[in-house]
Order: structure tokens, then sequence, then C-alpha cells
């Protein structure tokens, strides 16, 4: 594999949600494999936290693995629920609220 990872097991099946924890009142992130092409990021909300508006130069895909989020993008709200997928285009304000705790893996692609 090409790709630096951070921990992920390489040629074999795991459950992805389980490589990154929940913390109480926390977002927490962990990177998965990092390319100039592109990234995969996992993220654990916590019931209630939220990224704040903001925008990316790259599209960007989020799966929901656990929980509820809604996703604001473009002033427009998008509830998600665990195995839904939703794709934020590039350069669209977009924010992140977790309505409960909720998992989800962020796919960057800059290419």
């Amino acid at each position: 594999m090409n790709a630096e990872t951070k921990g992920a097991p390489a040629a074999e099946a795991f459950v992805m949600g389980d490589l990154v924890q929940y913390g109480e009142g926390a977002v927490v992130s962990r990177t998965i494999v990092k390319q100039p092409t592109g990234t995969l990021t996992l993220f654990a909300f916590d019931q209630g936290q939220e990224l704040s508006e903001h925008t990316a130069p790259f599209d960007a895909v989020v799966e929901v693995l656990e929980g509820e989020v809604v996703l604001t993008i473009g002033g427009k709200a998008v509830r998600a629920t665990a195995g839904q997928t939703v794709i934020m285009p590039a350069n669209i304000p977009h924010a992140v609220k977790a309505v409960t705790r909720f998992k989800m893996l962020l796919t960057m692609i800059r290419s």
C-alpha cells in the first residue's frame, strides 16, 4: 500500500468506526490515510458538538458510521444517519452538528 496509514490494518478487514473513540464533550479526529490526492479522516462527535461553518477547496464525502448528524451545506440542512453518505461540494460553506453521538469517515478528494 502506497498510502501513509495511521494504525489502520492493511490488507485485512476491520471495522472503521473502531479506530476512533468518543471523548466527552469533544470532537475527536484521526487521520487514517494521507496522500497528496486525498485523505481519509475519522471523526467521533459527542452529542451536541459541532464544527462551525467553513469551506474547503475540495469535494468531500461524509459516510456516517454511527449515530445521527445534521450537515448544513450551502444553507440547506441535511440530516444523515448510520449507513448514509453525503457529498459536500468544494467551495460551498458547510457546518456539522451532532444530533446524537456520531462517527463519520470523511474522504477528501484533492484531485
